[in-house]
């Protein structure tokens, strides 16, 4: 028994259904490529080094934008991959800034800038609660490429005070709209820190 020919018509029916999909595949490739790796970056949380602010599993979005137009500043939430393993992506808060010397020592973080010569105490206590201790004992000189970070779940974190300064070509992005938990969403705002 013979199979019957295929038609004119139903390959033409094919190619063209081909040509659509690669058309549509292609279209959203131009599309979602330059979105995910130049304007924003989703991001699950990992762990609980940022406790109580995020935690396990939160699904943020990453603006990777904003720090082609400005530079990272003090208390902005930034995703960066890990220096030691780039395949890892770590979730921290700035805590120095390029220039400065950070000194954490007591349970306290001291910044030193032409503008605090003899050292300014950060008040952390807007974000991290009164029983969160700093551990550690650190004195750090930033070069201008380099920023010091740290979790806000101070007692649970490897941070710039276990593996030391973050270049500023590790950084992703900021962290900038919390998605889920549901109950939580929100944009991720800079924390200001109250100065003398």
């Amino acid at each position: 028994m013979q199979r019957p020919k295929q038609t004119e018509s139903s390959r033409g029916g094919l190619v063209e259904f081909l040509w659509e999909t690669i058309k549509i595949v292609a279209i959203s490739l131009v599309i979602i490529v330059p979105v995910r790796y130049y304007l924003i970056q989703p991001f699950f949380v990992k762990g609980q080094s940022m406790e109580p602010n995020f935690h396990d599993k939160d699904y943020l979005i990453v603006d990777k934008l904003g720090y082609r137009l400005d530079k990272p500043q003090r208390g902005d939430v930034i995703v960066f991959e890990y220096p030691y393993d780039t395949s890892e992506h770590f979730i921290k808060r700035i805590i120095g800034l390029p220039g400065e010397t950070v000194e954490v020592k007591e349970n306290t973080v001291k910044i030193f800038n032409s503008r605090y010569p003899d050292g300014l105490l950060l008040d952390e206590k807007i974000y991290l609660p009164l029983a969160n201790e700093t551990r550690g004992t650190v004195r750090t000189e930033l070069k201008s490429d380099e920023y010091f970070v740290m979790g806000d779940n101070r007692m649970h974190s490897s941070d710039s005070r276990a593996w030391g300064v973050l270049n500023k070509k590790f950084i992703s992005g900021r962290a900038w709209i919390r998605l889920w938990p549901l109950n939580k969403i929100e944009g991720v705002d800079r924390v200001t820190f109250p100065l003398p």
